[in-house]
């Protein structure tokens, strides 16, 4: 017969620190995206030009996109939909796979990006960076490190 092994619930100090990150993970996202609405874009698109503005050639493939964007193919490729109406990206065959499909940033996306970046950039100074003294940063890396590996670990990534 198995024996249940009991939960170990949250003390007061972990409940306090569990709840504080998912406080403000929720409501920083939701200033970041607020802070991108009068661009017309959301904190998914802008991860998108990052991530497309950042490859080589401006480009990757859908399913290495959806894997550095954590998002199903379906939903990125509904959202690559969208940008693409928007101008920001378009789609090319990948010649090597007939399958594939590269998400490339456009020269107008580029521009996007450029006007954007140093409004996302002020956004986060303001509501994160500034925040906290170089000493609490520092310190804030060193503790979600660990949880950052253990998590890309997870999803069989280096």
């Amino acid at each position: 017969m198995e024996t249940e092994t009991a939960t170990p619930w949250l003390t007061d100090a972990e409940q306090c620190a569990w709840r504080t990150y998912l406080d403000v993970n929720r409501m920083l996202t939701y200033q970041l995206e607020k802070d991108l609405q009068p661009f017309g874009l959301t904190i998914n698109d802008y991860e998108i030009l990052v991530n497309l503005s950042e490859s080589a050639e401006r480009r990757l493939r859908m399913s290495d996109l959806a894997a550095a964007t954590l998002q199903s193919k379906s939903r990125l490729s509904h959202q690559i939909t969208r940008m693409e109406n928007a101008g920001l990206v378009r789609r090319e065959n990948c010649e090597s796979d007939r399958r594939g499909l590269y998400a490339v940033l456009t020269d107008h996306g580029m521009d996007t990006m450029r006007k954007v970046a140093p409004h996302h950039v002020e956004s986060v100074r303001k509501h994160f960076i500034d925040q906290l003294s170089p000493e609490a940063l520092g310190d804030l890396h060193t503790s979600l490190k660990p949880v950052a590996e253990q998590l890309r670990g997870r999803r069989g990534k280096p």
